[in-house]
């Protein structure tokens, strides 16, 4: 089988690899005790919850040839430019399967990041407790990965990672500060994740394409509530300097992903002009429904860290996000939870009512 990378219109910049230097302490506990009881709890329910990504998803569903996901037209971004709108029927085509492909690169390129950050939280982290539930995550991480490789192979074309996010895991990952892994990766990339993921999930009428982005949902809310507590027993103890410098490091990571994830290399690849299709998809329905679940579920999780300072407050203020600081996250994750048992449940009914039926045949 040939590689997905062989699949790229365009060879990614780094080639095969991408190579981060880090510089950080390794920290190794000897306090063996029983730390706190929320995240042992945290790590008791991740160590439960593991699930295989060979038996729980159907792989044998396949996407749809004209629209793979089957998400409503409006959910592509440059729906309605008269460009497009031009196009022929296999063009439009074309365009859904190359900007839906792109998204799932995205969101497996995201989940390496990802895994590749919790593996570092691992040996950074001082508390024990923490390294305990981090080493969950990176099992989690590992079978997102393999979800979403598998589930792009089904679309034909896959992408590099887009320079905005790369960008994002870089400054991450470059960090040696242990909280910076924690807020880049478990607040900020987590939020970007989770907006993009439930757009699919709630949209998608390919049973596949849902039930993929429902799953990983499942566990990214644990993860983010692994974020929430690490950081709120941590930064009451910073200085207010240091609280600022991490306020700044916030600000700017929304900006870049309000207004820098446009898929230029869709266009490019297309042949569409990039730059009148970022001025189309800027105001588009979609981008508004994006951003609007981005900050949804970022900005409660910052103030609740405790990262709500005059910087945070006022640039969020001007972003026109600062309501959304009211957004009750622990009733998104609860949600999180309720849809993926929705789609076992789902299944399992399907398969039962499968087995009847062959048990009728031969009986």
């Amino acid at each position: 089988m040939a590689k997905l990378s062989d699949r790229y219109p365009f060879p990614a910049p780094e080639g095969s690899n991408w190579q981060v230097p880090q510089d950080f302490n390794v920290d190794f506990n000897w306090d063996y005790d029983d730390g706190r009881a929320t995240m042992i709890g945290l790590y008791r329910k991740g160590v439960e919850m593991q699930w295989n990504a060979e038996t729980r998803i159907d792989w044998s569903q396949e996407l749809d040839e004209d629209n793979p996901e089957q998400l409503p037209e409006e959910m592509l971004p440059i729906a309605g430019m008269a460009q497009y709108e031009s196009m022929s029927r296999a063009e439009k085509a074309k365009v859904r399967r190359h900007f839906q492909g792109w998204q799932i690169s995205q969101f497996m390129q995201g989940e390496q990041g990802a895994l590749i950050c919790t593996a570092k939280i691992v040996t950074q982290v001082p508390d024990l407790d923490s390294k305990f539930y981090a080493s969950t995550q990176v099992i989690d991480e590992a079978r997102h990965v393999e979800s979403y490789k598998r589930l792009l192979e089904k679309f034909g074309v896959a992408y590099p990672m887009t320079p905005p996010l790369q960008e994002l895991i870089d400054q991450v990952l470059r960090d040696s500060r242990w909280d910076m892994t924690y807020l880049g990766m478990q607040v900020v990339i987590e939020g970007l994740a989770l907006a993009a993921f439930q757009q699919i999930r709630d949209h998608a009428q390919n049973p596949l394409a849902a039930a993929v982005n429902a799953y990983v949902m499942q566990d990214e809310s644990r993860h983010v509530a692994f974020g929430r507590l690490a950081l709120r027993d941590y930064y009451p103890q910073l200085t207010q300097k240091e609280r600022d410098e991490r306020e700044e490091f916030l600000l700017e990571a929304c900006y870049l992903m309000r207004d820098r994830f446009d898929a230029v290399e869709v266009w490019k690849t297309l042949g569409l002009d990039p730059a009148k299709c970022a001025e189309h998809m800027y105001d588009s329905g979609f981008m508004e429904m994006f951003r609007s679940s981005l900050f949804t579920r970022i900005v409660p999780i910052v103030k609740d860290i405790g990262l709500w300072g005059p910087t945070i407050t006022g640039g969020y203020e001007k972003m026109g996000i600062l309501g959304y600081a009211q957004t009750d996250v622990q009733a998104l994750q609860d949600s999180d939870e309720t849809i993926a048992k929705d789609f076992d449940a789902r299944r399992a009914y399907v398969e039962s009512v499968a087995n009847r039926a062959k048990t009728l045949e031969t009986a």
